[in-house]
């Protein structure tokens, strides 16, 4: 019998390097971790030897509990900014997260595209479609092998933000000339927050049936699930702990546990007890999981 296999994770602290964050990915009994390769609200890079980045996914290869790691780009990161300066330096910081990431053989490196800060996601997307694959290109070179993906991720829909919509997500594939090197992460809160609901199993398989349509599911490699401090579409980007935000486990439950999402890792970036993810929040994640099941297979009959 097909047994469906969901990864539960969680955003973990790098300090001290890649193995450390993975020791504490453990600690919390998560199956899948996400990191930052480097401080998400600076612009300084961290320097990794090789043979740290090596022993990282030598490890991680052979991890009978983390069975993936996932990166993501540090916040600062602009690519529809027409300021230089700022241009310059997100270029540079996301083609250093991507070799990073490439390094320890993630599975996927987030990121926040960007804002157009005005100008208009239209007039945007070309500028940014390009510095994505210029960084992968070059990444690829430097790292002389396959490039990690980069995943871009949908927003809460605040200011000029890209990547609000599913509409907006599939143009930069389609900008991008459906490189097979991008993909997508879904979050939960920026989902609900950006005004799409999945308060039924009716909304949540609109959800998952648009993504399909619009963008691709083959495209959606991990999911950030999260719960809200802010209503249904509030545009505003604020996680809270699982059930106990305005979207709730009923919910979240309903949208994890459609069975085309059955492969897609879910990662945590709820703030715990103000520290990030424990895991008591890990344990949450799997109980919603199991219940949004239960309900599904109870309809069935």
């Amino acid at each position: 019998m097909y047994v469906p296999q969901v990864l539960i994770g969680a955003q973990v602290g790098s300090a001290g390097g890649p193995l450390k964050a993975l020791a504490r990915g453990r600690a919390l009994n998560a199956e899948v971790i996400q990191i930052f390769t480097q401080s998400p609200r600076m612009w300084r890079s961290v320097s990794y030897a090789p043979e740290e980045l090596a022993a990282y996914k030598q490890e991680l290869a052979t991890d009978n509990q983390v069975r993936a790691t996932f990166c993501h780009v540090t916040y600062l990161v602009n690519l529809a900014t027409r300021v230089e300066e700022l241009a310059v330096l997100s270029q540079r910081t996301l083609l250093h997260n991507l070799v990073v990431a490439t390094g320890i053989g993630s599975s996927g490196l987030v990121l926040h595209v960007g804002s157009h800060r005005g100008t208009g996601f239209a007039d945007s997307v070309n500028l940014v479609a390009e510095r994505m694959l210029d960084a992968l290109d070059r990444a690829q070179r430097i790292s002389a092998s396959t490039v990690c993906p980069l995943l871009v991720e949908n927003t809460a829909g605040a200011g000029g933000t890209m990547g609000r919509t599913f509409e907006e997500l599939a143009a930069l594939l389609s900008t991008a000339s459906n490189d097979e090197r991008l993909g997508f992460c879904i979050d939960t809160q920026h989902l609900f927050a950006s005004g799409i609901p999945y308060r039924n199993r009716k909304e949540a398989d609109a959800v998952v049936s648009t993504f399909d349509d619009v963008v691709g599911l083959d495209r959606l490699a991990c999911l950030h699930l999260n719960d809200s401090k802010v209503p249904l579409g509030a545009n505003r980007d604020r996680h809270e702990n699982l059930g106990e935000g305005e979207i709730g486990k009923t919910a979240l439950g309903w949208l994890i546990s459609h069975p085309r999402l059955d492969q897609v890792p879910a990662i945590l970036e709820v703030p715990g007890s103000g520290k990030g993810p424990r895991a008591e929040d890990l344990a949450t994640a799997r109980s919603i999981l199991a219940a949004g099941r239960n309900m599904r297979a109870s309809r069935r009959h």
